[in-house]
């Protein structure tokens, strides 16, 4: 019987506060800064879920809704949507909080894609996942159009 666990598995947050050295000149945190954190929590989500080293292989889309800046705390959320016979579709949704004023935006959501590799950076199989709530069920569901696109998009160049 093939394995499967459920998105909860791999679902991964972390928190980080905007620092100076992590902002611009107008003191907004620079979008270098968010795809770091972004292709490692996605890592992370992936790990949990296969128990084994994941690769980036690519990071599909992001995109920037709002900014975040300096003393914001971000508040990063990852897991697995869809899976493949040895790739992840990871989904990062990003929030930063004025740690004054309380207010929460959505800031920034991405989907990568992530390999298992075994230690001599091969890909390796990866279990299913069982997708539970509405969000999850979206996802899960639309994973396959993404794919799609990311298929022709390799095409093109």
């Amino acid at each position: 019987m093939e394995k499967a666990y459920s998105v909860e598995r791999s679902r991964t947050i972390q928190t980080k506060l905007v620092l100076p050295p992590d902002t611009n000149h107008l003191q907004t945190i620079f979008g270098g800064k968010v795809l770091a954190y972004i292709d490692e929590i996605a890592a992370l989500a992936a790990m949990k879920h296969c128990n084994n080293i994941v690769v980036t292989a690519s990071i599909d889309s992001v995109d920037f809704l709002a900014a975040a800046t300096l003393g914001d705390a971000l508040s990063l959320e990852a897991f697995v949507t869809s899976t493949g016979r040895t790739s992840m579709e990871v989904y990062v949704k990003v929030h930063s909080t004025d740690l004054l004023s309380g207010t929460n935006t959505l800031t920034t959501e991405s989907f990568l894609t992530m390999v298992a590799v075994d230690q001599n950076g091969k890909p390796i199989p990866v279990p299913k996942v069982i997708p539970q709530t509405e969000e999850e069920k979206r996802l899960f569901e639309t994973a396959l159009a993404r794919k799609e696109y990311r298929k022709n998009r390799a095409m093109i160049r």
